[in-house]
């Protein structure tokens, strides 16, 4: 069994955060997903009326110990080789492959964490 970060059990089980949507997404079309941030002189969600959405600010960041810790309690080691995957430890941190990795060195990369124990995220 892994061991977990004692950091994560200060996390409350559920923090409610929003989904920091775009103005307008709904209304256009054309109006893209991705957070924008507005900057009109009358736009009424950077004034913050109600209704309009929340901002992303910084009360919605976790505690420092918590950055970077995925939800089973260990840190995250992004990989795109074999050398890097062998630098890593047992039971300390989880990988994650790097997206620009072909399916012949991924499989290799699962190959050599399967032998060491490790465990991969995407993989």
């Amino acid at each position: 069994m892994e061991k977990t970060n004692p950091a994560t059990k200060h996390r409350p089980a559920f923090k409610k955060i929003p989904r920091f949507v775009r103005q307008n997404r709904a209304i256009m079309k054309r109006v893209g997903a991705p957070w924008r941030k507005p900057r009109g002189i009358d736009n009424k969600q950077r004034v913050q009326i109600g209704g309009t959405g929340a901002l992303p600010k910084i009360g919605y960041r976790k505690p420092r110990a918590q950055r970077g810790i995925h939800p089973c309690g260990l840190p995250e080691k992004l990989v795109h080789n074999v050398a890097q995957i062998s630098v890593l430890e047992k039971g300390k941190t989880v990988a994650r492959i790097g997206a620009a990795v072909g399916a012949k060195k991924r499989v290799e990369i699962i190959r050599k964490a399967r032998e060491m124990g490790l465990r991969v995220l995407n993989g």
